[in-house]
């Protein structure tokens, strides 16, 4: 074979191999773009399905969003209610209180009252013996004034005068019985007799007076009463 020849040959031979490597960077592109595409489908499909997935989620999450803020809803409104009967309940617990606290006060004025009118109860009742001694001391004294007793009960009288005003000056006052109908609230019966002319139940006499301080009787009338 000639020089020419053989370069001939190898001309053919490498213009048929460049060829046969030309089809095959078309074949190799084909396959990585169709990898390429498998690839991008796949991802596709992948953030189709995450997208799918999330946008569940999503709905999920606002579904339980939903249910909670209809939950939270419905114990807002359980819990004011709650709130409203405690409220009720405190206020009637302080109307009590307060009728209760005015009744007290009431109550304490009254008997601050009651103390204030009848504070000298004791004392008076104290000096009532003395006044029964200088009335039968002065029942002693006769129609002559100018013996000896009459001259020594002249002082009797005069204290006995001012005791009794003074007695008066605090509301202190005898009760008057006699030839008056018998009451146990300001009488007590010692004795009883049968007097011709006199309905039963009268009082024919006092035996000793009673007292009363204001509008109480603080020592009722010793009365002899006819049958």
């Amino acid at each position: 074979m000639t020089k020419e020849s053989e370069e001939k040959v190898q001309k053919q031979d490498n213009d048929c191999c460049h060829e046969e490597n030309c089809e095959c960077k078309e074949e190799v592109k084909d396959e990585k773009n169709k990898e390429k595409e498998d690839i991008d489908a796949s991802n596709e499909a992948m953030e189709s399905k995450e997208e799918k997935k999330e946008n569940e989620a999503e709905e999920s999450k606002e579904k339980k969003t939903k249910k909670c803020k209809k939950k939270t809803k419905k114990d807002k409104d359980k819990e004011i209610e709650m709130l409203k009967e405690q409220v009720k309940e405190l206020e009637e617990k302080y109307l009590r209180a307060q009728a209760e606290l005015v009744n007290y006060r009431k109550r304490k004025d009254e008997e601050v009252a009651r103390l204030l009118n009848y504070a000298n109860e004791d004392l008076v009742k104290a000096i009532l013996p003395m006044i029964d001694n200088f009335e039968r001391a002065i029942k002693m004294d006769d129609e002559n004034l100018d013996d000896e007793v009459s001259k020594f009960l002249e002082g009797f009288k005069l204290i006995y005068a001012e005791l009794k005003n003074t007695l008066e000056k605090f509301e202190i006052i005898a009760i008057d019985g006699k030839n008056k109908p018998f009451d146990p609230v300001y009488h007590q019966a010692v004795m009883t007799d049968k007097v011709e002319g006199m309905e039963p139940g009268m009082v024919i006499e006092v035996l000793q007076k009673g007292y009363m301080l204001k509008d109480r009787v603080i020592r009722p009338a010793m009365v002899r009463v006819s049958e």
